[in-house]
């Protein structure tokens, strides 16, 4: 535990979650060693090449809620193909959904990883909950009314536990679903310190991110990028 404790101090400095929250490193530790004996222990789950987004306004800027687009999001030819290591990969990312979802029974949580296609996006590997948009551009336009693409870009987490407050005090916020009332959009690194993709969690009700739900998540960062797949190119088929 006490090696972790270093890189988990360096997430906490990297993302500034250190200057927000108040979180344990031993606790931080603790779920590490939790999530690893959960992925050890899970039934490998089958994994969503394709899956059912939002439809997208005009322009492509927002997602009209409950209106679903015609075609589903192929993973695929984003990734470059259905390959071994690929799938191996989406499932490890699944079954830290799944861990997620088991501690905590908040509402929707996902996994997005930074590539090009062919401008910077963040494409959503793994999920769990309502449809989604399944790619955030990452630019400083888009940002300025994203969480997603604004933690894509700064590396820094944001956590909103009042997601009206928010709104109210000025706040630009990219709504999916409206009964989102809190979320935490955490960045992941990888070991040279580079911002390769974030994690998002969102909660029906206000107030939910406490230390425990983000130690967890902050767990989860921790480990997610060594399970990422390939930054290879997408297909053109």
């Amino acid at each position: 535990m006490s090696e972790c404790n270093p890189l988990i101090q360096q997430y906490l400095q990297r993302s500034g979650l250190q200057l927000q929250q108040e979180l344990d490193e031993h606790d931080i530790a603790r779920d590490v060693q939790w999530l690893e004996h959960f992925l050890d222990e899970a039934v490998r789950p089958s994994v969503r090449w394709q899956y059912p987004v939002p439809e997208l306004g005009e322009g492509g800027a927002c997602s009209l809620f409950g209106e679903l687009a015609a075609e589903p999001y192929d993973l695929a030819l984003t990734l470059g193909g259905k390959k071994a290591d690929t799938e191996h990969a989406l499932q490890q990312l699944q079954l830290f959904c799944q861990a997620f979802e088991q501690r905590t029974g908040l509402e929707w949580f996902g996994i997005y990883q930074a590539r090009l296609k062919p401008q910077p996006v963040l494409v959503k590997l793994a999920y769990y909950g309502e449809p989604s948009r399944a790619e955030f551009p990452l630019n400083e336009v888009f940002a300025l009314s994203s969480n997603n693409s604004s933690v894509g870009l700064s590396g820094q987490a944001r956590v909103i536990n009042d997601v009206p407050a928010y709104l109210a005090s000025g706040g630009q916020y990219y709504s999916c679903d409206p009964k989102v009332q809190a979320e935490a959009c955490l960045p992941l690194f990888d070991h040279s310190g580079k911002i390769v993709g974030i994690i998002d969690a969102e909660a029906f009700n206000k107030d939910v991110f406490n230390a425990a739900t983000l130690t967890l998540l902050v767990a989860i960062c921790l480990m997610v990028p060594a399970y990422l797949p390939a930054a290879v190119q997408p297909c053109s088929d």
